[in-house]
């Protein structure tokens, strides 16, 4: 035991976010053909490293640009995949960045040209999105910003009053009213 105080952990980003997938191959070519990642890493194993239980798999990996890895497993001793159904589709989801708003406009041509409905793009205050789904049935979103620094820095002011806020009354608080605002008057709502 040591007198020293215990810290957090100073983290240095994702490692990797790994989902799982109802076939690999497929999912590796999906990413690569709609969203342009690379695939460059796969582990196959019958046995759990980290359990020593058997469950063959196989883990894959892809670039997701900036260092970030997207991984994805393929379980085929386990039941069939299926999701949360307590929770709408709409809140899991991978969110991606794209530089521009004409790169979010150009990714949505692009997905839909292939056949894939596409929802947006959403006006969010502060960055726009589209949605899609994989073939996993996980929902994609690529997501731009178009924020200025002084917006970011009054969400920042008032997210832990928010979230203390929400915490009492699990009611939506209004200090980021402005965010809505600005979302219906580029759909014309406002």
């Amino acid at each position: 035991m040591t007198d020293q105080a215990s810290h957090p952990v100073k983290l240095g980003g994702v490692h990797h976010a790994a989902y799982r997938c109802k076939d690999a191959k497929e999912t590796v070519e999906w990413y690569g053909k709609v969203l342009g990642m690379d695939y460059t890493t796969a582990f196959a194993e019958d046995h759990v490293p980290s359990t020593g239980e058997y469950d063959p798999y196989m883990h894959v990996f892809l670039d997701a640009g900036n260092g970030n890895i997207l991984a994805f497993f393929e379980l085929p001793n386990q039941k069939d995949m299926g999701r949360d159904e307590n929770t709408p589709q709409w809140v899991q989801h991978l969110a991606f960045k794209v530089d521009s708003e004409d790169e979010l406009l150009a990714a949505k041509d692009h997905v839909e040209s292939l056949g894939i409905d596409v929802l947006g793009p959403t006006h969010h205050g502060i960055f726009k999105s589209i949605y899609f789904f994989d073939p996993n049935g996980h929902r994609v979103e690529l997501a731009t910003d178009i924020g200025t620094d002084e917006q970011y820095a009054e969400l920042k002011r008032v997210a832990p009053l928010m979230l203390e806020e929400w915490s009492e009354t699990k009611k939506a608080p209004r200090h980021a009213d402005w965010l809505h605002e600005l979302a219906r008057k580029e759909h014309g709502q406002g």
